[in-house]
């Protein structure tokens, strides 16, 4: 099976800018960053994406993406921070191993990344919302 280009380095088959690294968790600069900081943390195990990410793995980067986003924060006291994660080619996901990408928000001049919230549709009855909420909370109990 192919490595990925996260699992290249991992292993060090190619450089990365390297700025936190745990037994479990690796983090380093996104090699074409959207600004000044844009940060990668990943699990060291190929794990695809959230869906396949057990609980103890998916704390341990979590803690990973709170450190480096609080480093992130004290090196470059940025206006706001994005947390992204995408899951499938359709969800813009690249690379198959699971990412968090921590994009430090500056302005219009040093910022490339471009998110808007734009709401597709109506929210709905409260009896179609409360249909949606048994839906999801089911599927919680399986």
């Amino acid at each position: 099976m192919t490595k990925t280009i996260f699992e290249k380095i991992i292993d060090r088959e190619i450089p990365a800018n390297i700025v936190y690294e745990d037994n479990e968790v690796l983090a380093f600069m996104d090699a074409f960053p959207l600004s000044k900081g844009h940060t990668l943390v990943i699990p060291k195990r190929p794990i695809e994406n959230i869906y396949e990410l057990d609980d103890e793995t998916g704390a341990k980067v979590m803690a990973a993406v709170t450190k480096v986003s609080k480093a992130l924060r004290d090196a470059f006291n940025p206006k706001g921070l994005n947390v992204v994660q995408n899951n499938g080619s359709y969800a813009s996901q690249s690379v198959f191993h699971l990412h968090f990408h921590l994009i430090p928000r500056y302005d219009d001049e040093y910022d490339g990344f471009n998110y808007k919230w734009d709401p597709v549709s109506e929210p709905g009855s409260d009896d179609e919302r409360l249909e949606i909420e048994k839906h999801i909370k089911s599927k919680l109990d399986e």
